[in-house]
C-alpha cells in the first residue's frame, strides 16, 4: 500500500519522483502477482475486469511485434517500456486489497493535486513558491503548461464527482473543481487542456441534468462555454485563432506551415496515415514510428523529427496504428470500451469520475501521444488505476449493498 500511496502522490511531483514510484510499483507489483500465482491466490476483482484482458493483450501484441519491428533493438525496447506503463493500472488494482485502502490512495492523489493547484494559484497572485525553480514558466509548477492544463482539467472531474462519495467535504470538492477548471482555461495556454476542460465540464453538466435534457446539454454546453471564453478571454481567442491560421497555412501547399505546432502535427498525421497504408495488418512494429515516418519524409526528416528515433506523432491513435496496424488501432479503442464497460458497474460517483477521466484521456490522445509520454501518461495510468481499484474494491467489499443502476453512459 505504501508503494501505491507513493505512486498516487508522485504524479503531482517532479519527474524524478514519478520515475522512482514507477520502478517500485513495477518491481513490487509484478513480484506480488508472481507470488500470488505461485500460491494460487486468485484476485476475483482483478479477474472480473475486462480491462485486465485487453491491457494484457495489448502488451503481448507489442512484445510480439518485436519480431518484425523496423526499429533497432534499443529503440524498440525503449518504446515497449513506454507502452508498458499501461500495466501500472493493473498493478495498482492488484496491490490495493480493500475499499478502505483504495479510498486512502485516492485521498493521497487528491492531496497531491490540491498541492499542485494551490502552488499554481500562489504563483498567479505573486506569492513566492520555494519549490518552483523556474518562475519564468508562468503558473506552471513542475511540468509543462500542456501537462499541467490537462492534469488540472482531468482532476477537476475527480474532485467534482467524488464529492458525493464521502472522500472529502462537498464544498471542498466543488471549490477544487472550479479552481482547477479556471486554472486550465484562463491561467494556462494549453489548447489540448482547453478541450479536456470542456469535456470534463460538459460531462459534469450532462449528468447533473434530467435524462431528457442530457443529450442537448452534452451538445450545447461545450459550444456555449467555448464561445463565452473566446469572447471574454484574449488568451483563449488568440490560441483558438492560431489553430485555424496554422492549419490554413499548412493546407496552402504540402510543405507550408510545417514549422508551426499545428502544421507539424498535420504533417506527422499525414505521414502516419501513409505508413499505416503501407502495412495495414501487422504495422511497422513497436518503436518503428520514427524510422517509418523519416523514410517517408525524405531529406527534411531530421530537421522536422530530430536526430535519432525518439519522436512520436503527437497522436496516440495513429501511433498504435503505425506500430501495430489497423488491428492495433482497434485494440487501442477497445481499451477505452472495456474500461468504460467496467466503470458502468461501479457505484455512481466512482462511475462518473472514471468515465470522465477516460473521456479526458480519449480527447488528449487525439492531439498528443498522451500515454506514450512519460509525465502525462503516468498521470492517466495512476488516475485510472486508483479509480478502477476504488470501483472494483467497493463492489467486492460491499456485497450486501444494492447495486447502482446502469443507465447508459450514466
Amino acid at each position: 500500500m505504501c508503494v501505491v500511496g507513493l505512486a498516487a502522490l508522485s504524479v503531482s511531483l517532479p519527474i524524478a519522483w514519478i520515475s522512482l514510484a514507477k520502478v517500485l510499483l513495477f518491481v513490487l507489483g509484478l513480484g506480488y502477482l508472481i507470488a500470488s500465482s505461485w500460491q494460487k491466490r486468485q484476485d476475483t476483482a482483478l479477474h472480473q475486469l475486462w480491462t485486465t484482458r485487453v491491457l494484457l493483450g495489448a502488451l503481448l501484441l507489442f512484445a510480439i511485434s518485436l519480431l518484425w519491428t523496423e526499429a533497432d533493438l534499443v529503440g524498440a525496447l525503449s518504446s515497449f517500456v513506454k507502452h508498458a506503463k499501461l500495466m501500472g493500472i493493473l498493478l495498482i488494482v492488484s496491490l490495493i486489497r480493500s475499499a478502505k485502502e483504495a479510498r486512502l490512495a485516492v485521498l493521497l492523489y487528491a492531496a497531491g493535486q490540491a498541492f499542485l493547484l494551490l502552488s499554481s494559484w500562489m504563483l498567479f497572485v505573486g506569492i513566492p513558491v520555494p519549490w518552483v525553480a523556474d518562475t519564468a514558466t508562468g503558473y506552471v509548477v513542475f511540468s509543462t503548461y500542456l501537462d499541467q492544463s490537462i492534469m488540472f482539467a482531468t482532476a477537476a472531474a475527480v474532485f467534482w464527482h467524488l464529492r458525493h462519495d464521502g472522500l472529502w467535504p462537498k464544498w471542498a470538492g466543488i471549490a477544487a473543481a472550479v479552481l482547477a477548471l479556471i486554472n486550465a482555461l484562463l491561467l494556462l495556454e494549453g489548447r489540448t487542456g482547453y478541450l479536456v476542460a470542456l469535456t470534463s465540464l460538459s460531462l459534469g453538466l450532462m449528468w447533473a441534468m434530467p435524462k431528457r435534457l442530457r443529450l442537448a446539454t452534452l451538445v450545447t454546453a461545450p459550444l456555449l462555454v467555448l464561445l463565452g471564453l473566446s469572447l471574454g478571454s484574449a488568451q483563449v481567442q488568440e490560441r483558438v485563432t492560431k489553430i485555424f491560421k496554422e492549419s490554413q497555412d499548412y493546407a496552402k501547399t504540402e510543405r507550408a506551415g510545417v514549422e508551426s505546432s499545428s502544421g507539424w502535427r498535420l504533417n506527422a498525421w499525414h505521414r502516419s496515415l501513409q505508413a499505416i497504408q503501407e502495412k495495414p495488418l501487422g504495422g511497422h512494429g513497436v518503436g518503428a514510428w520514427t524510422p517509418a515516418i523519416k523514410r517517408l519524409e525524405g531529406s527534411t526528416a531530421a530537421q522536422l523529427f530530430g536526430e535519432g528515433n525518439h519522436s512520436n506523432p503527437h497522436q496516440e491513435y495513429l501511433l498504435w496504428g503505425v506500430e501495430l496496424g489497423l488491428g492495433g488501432l482497434l485494440l487501442f479503442i477497445a481499451i477505452f470500451v472495456c474500461m468504460a464497460r467496467d466503470a458502468l458497474s461501479f457505484p455512481l460517483p466512482i462511475r462518473h469520475a472514471t468515465l470522465s477521466v477516460l473521456a479526458a484521456m480519449a480527447v488528449a490522445c487525439l492531439f498528443n501521444s498522451t500515454l506514450y509520454d512519460d509525465w502525462i501518461g503516468d498521470f492517466f495510468c495512476v488516475s485510472l488505476g486508483l479509480l478502477m481499484a476504488l470501483g472494483a474494491r467497493s463492489k467486492t467489499d460491499s456485497p450486501a449493498r444494492n447495486p447502482m443502476p446502469i443507465e447508459g453512459v450514466a
